[in-house]
């Protein structure tokens, strides 16, 4: 099968959007599935709003129908609702070509953080934007389950996997600071809610690694945390395993790719019981989870991590993909939807 994959998030942006797609399109061609690309590197940019290092599209719709009309692809899945996604929806409604749709991160809740536009507007719009798709894909159930009580239609789940051999509890960065060492890895941005961390007053030290708009501004106001800037790949595995506990205080995230990499090294993670955390972590043996970060801090301290690296070790890319592949297919073409959802479950 040729699979063309059209999104606004790709590389040099460091989330869990794009590790999602880098991994799934190198297990889709293990599968033996053609991958296309549509990203911003086939177009001019400009920086978006508020957030410079995000490149969007500039004018891409002529392009994006060359692109589609030359690929002649047997399915089409669209991960972003920016210029790109825009554009290859509407050279699927205006040719009758169906098309799946993803829903990666709670975009309204990130888009009221920056600019006073009221939820419901930003659900409608998405709404209107998904409204269209075959199916639309969301990491988990309780996402899932959010997504039905706004209005929304035709919501599968399709979850994310780890790759346990970058991640690993091998050969922990030697970071010299006082112990227990507190760590968040993530985009370092407004919606990550990373100052709820900062703020903890609990004992031990503070590492963020990570880069985003919002990291220059939070050095100088908490110099006593260490800030790395981004790693990438094993080095990055080695500043995760060095940590005692990943504390991840994120209430807008929809998964968090990020959570099982920290349990695949070891660490237990420390949360907010809300949409992501919830749905991956086991309070109370992979992490915990409460409305009181510094008590979920506490708590995970004392929890085992050989519990964390097995659970995460059962969450495989390869199973995940096999699901994405599946919902690519038509209703009426090799497996039915019941067969499809109870491979999901199995990813999660």
């Amino acid at each position: 099968m040729k699979i063309v994959i059209v999104t606004d998030a790709w590389e040099p942006q460091v989330n869990g959007v794009v590790r999602t797609l880098k991994q799934t399109r190198k297990c889709l061609e293990q599968l033996g599935h053609e991958v296309l690309f549509i990203t911003p590197h086939d177009f001019k940019t400009i920086p978006c709003p508020s957030y410079p290092s995000i490149p969007l599209a500039l004018f891409p719709g002529r392009k994006v129908k060359q692109l589609l009309n030359a690929a002649k692809a047997n399915a089409v899945h669209i991960a972003t609702e920016g210029p790109l996604g825009m554009a290859a929806r509407r050279w699927c409604l205006r040719n009758k070509v169906k098309f799946t749709t993803s829903y990666h991160t709670q975009f309204p809740e990130y888009v009221r953080l920056r600019v006073p536009i009221p939820l419901s507007w930003t659900y409608a719009w998405l709404r209107r934007f998904h409204g269209k798709a075959v199916r639309t894909l969301v990491p988990t159930r309780s996402q899932q389950q959010a997504l039905f009580e706004r209005g929304f239609k035709h919501v599968e789940v399709w979850g994310r996997g780890v790759d346990t051999e970058i991640f690993t509890a091998d050969n922990p960065k030697e970071l010299n600071l006082p112990g227990p060492i507190l760590l968040n890895m993530g985009r370092v941005a407004v919606e990550k809610n990373i100052e709820a961390f900062l703020q903890l007053d609990v004992p031990g030290s503070k590492v963020v690694v990570g880069d985003g708009p919002d990291l220059e501004t939070l050095k100088q106001r908490y110099p006593q945390v260490t800030f790395t800037g981004a790693k990438f790949g094993k080095e990055l595995a080695s500043y995760i395993a060095a940590a005692d506990v990943f504390v991840f205080p994120s209430k807008t995230d929809t998964f968090g790719l990020v959570l099982l990499e920290a349990m695949a090294c070891g660490v237990p993670v420390a949360a907010y019981p809300v949409t992501g955390p919830k749905d991956v972590v086991l309070d109370g043996i992979t992490g915990s989870l409460s409305d009181n970060l510094a008590e979920a801090v506490l708590a995970a301290q004392s929890l085992d991590p050989s519990a964390c690296i097995a659970y995460a070790k059962k969450n495989s890319w390869m199973a995940c993909s096999e699901v994405f592949a599946d919902y690519m297919y038509d209703n009426q073409d090799k497996k039915s939807a019941d067969a499809i959802t109870n491979h999901a479950f199995w990813c999660l």
